[in-house]
């Protein structure tokens, strides 16, 4: 009887970390999937509302700076009672606004409505990334992050699939409602998911937790400063090249959809082998190789004067600055101090987009201006350079146990 439990409980294990690393990945997929969607119709959106593309771009920026606020609201509900149920709150109320969002009368309305899908957004990817984290073993924690963080490649993957294949028949509004669909799925997973023995060792009271957030500050300031420009690096080279696609280069919706399609398999295809290479190398090693690289790639990116020129372009710096992005869910949970894991990723995450949310209505203001190519190529190369330089320059506790003490103390 002993001998099979003792049998029984690797199994379980070994289950119970696949169910948590699922729910993290297809909680960040489908919340990446329902932010992407705007990227691919800002154009019929603004013709519908009667307003101009920067107005309707105006809105990815407000999803991306209320994000914060999802991730105060969900880190401290997470730290205090757990990872699973706020999760399953969160994902609820996002995949609720994004219907909500394709019923919008107004540009009015569909501008709030999409404040308040930011504050669920906000929400997920800190409580997941922990959750996912906590459950898998140290020596893969790398390659997983890799996987568990490209749920947002396959995100803007499966929104241009919906593009090609939904908005030539039936329009914007359609690509909106099914944003709400995939939440039971998700749910589902979540509910077969332990919370973490992490989590349990690491509770505590609310004056000890808050004189812990004090203690910190001079990592947690780093950790938005590494944030910011992992977010410049990410919104500044996706959020705009859709428009880029088909105003720049005048291509066809469906031709959009393909090119970003394999752009976002190069970025899945990056995030698991820098992941890889960060459980080999070292956290910084992988991201500063990857940021460098993609800065390289720029040029390819943006002037190939070729279809044939721009597709590998297009694969290659998602490739890159993927790469570098794998790397994050591991690189910030194992700096963050264990009784504030819940928080202190999430938070540090979500004002790092909100002092980046910026850059996607700049190029579309710059290339109302000039053109897509000068404004998405000079503010990318630029920050992928200057994120080199800020990873490079931060802490790291590679494989550092979840279970022991804080690495920063």
């Amino acid at each position: 009887m002993t001998s099979d439990k003792r049998r029984a409980t690797p199994v379980a294990d070994r289950a119970n970390q696949r169910n948590a690393l699922a729910a993290g990945f297809l909680g960040w997929t489908l919340d990446a999937f329902d932010f992407f969607v705007l990227a691919f119709v800002l154009g019929p959106v603004a013709k519908d509302f009667r307003v101009s593309i920067p107005e309707v771009a105006l809105a990815l920026t407000a999803s991306l700076a209320t994000r914060p606020l999802g991730a105060i609201i969900f880190g401290l509900m997470a730290d205090r009672y757990g990872r699973r149920l706020p999760l399953m709150i969160d994902i609820l109320f996002y995949s609720g606004v994004e219907v909500l969002s394709g019923l919008a009368p107004s540009y009015r309305v569909f501008l709030i409505l999409r404040l308040l899908y930011g504050i669920g957004m906000g929400g997920e990817w800190g409580v997941g990334a922990s959750l996912a984290m906590e459950s898998v073993p140290a020596k893969w924690r790398g390659v997983l992050s890799g996987l568990l963080q490209e749920g947002y490649a396959l995100g803007y993957l499966l929104a241009a699939g919906a593009y090609y294949l939904v908005f030539p028949l039936w329009g914007w509004r359609a690509m909106f409602f099914i944003g709400g669909l995939p939440a039971l799925l998700t749910l589902f997973i979540r509910a077969k998911v332990k919370e973490t023995q992490a989590w349990r060792d690491s509770r505590t009271d609310w004056p000890t937790y808050g004189r812990s957030v004090l203690q910190h500050w001079r990592l947690f300031l780093y950790l938005v400063l590494l944030m910011t420009m992992m977010n410049f690096m990410s919104h500044g080279t996706q959020d705009l090249y859709p428009t880029f696609l088909q105003h720049q280069r005048h291509y066809t919706p469906r031709a959009t959809a393909i090119i970003t399609a394999i752009s976002m398999v190069g970025a899945v295809a990056g995030g698991l082998a820098f992941g890889l290479y960060s459980d080999w190398r070292g956290r910084r090693r992988a991201m500063v190789t990857a940021a460098l690289l993609g800065a390289a790639l720029t040029p390819l990116w943006i002037l190939p004067p070729s279809l044939s020129l721009l597709v590998p372009g297009a694969f290659l710096i998602q490739f890159m600055v993927q790469g570098a992005w794998g790397v994050i869910p591991a690189h910030i949970n194992e700096l963050s101090p264990s009784s504030l894991r819940g928080f202190f990723p999430g938070f540090a995450y979500q004002l790092g987009v909100l002092f980046a949310s910026s850059i996607g209505y700049l190029e579309a203001v710059l290339g109302e201006h000039f053109n897509y190519t000068q404004s998405m190529g000079i503010l990318a190369a630029t920050v992928l350079l200057v994120g080199a330089v800020v990873i490079a320059m931060g802490p790291e506790a590679h494989r550092v146990s979840f279970r022991n003490a804080d690495p920063f103390v």
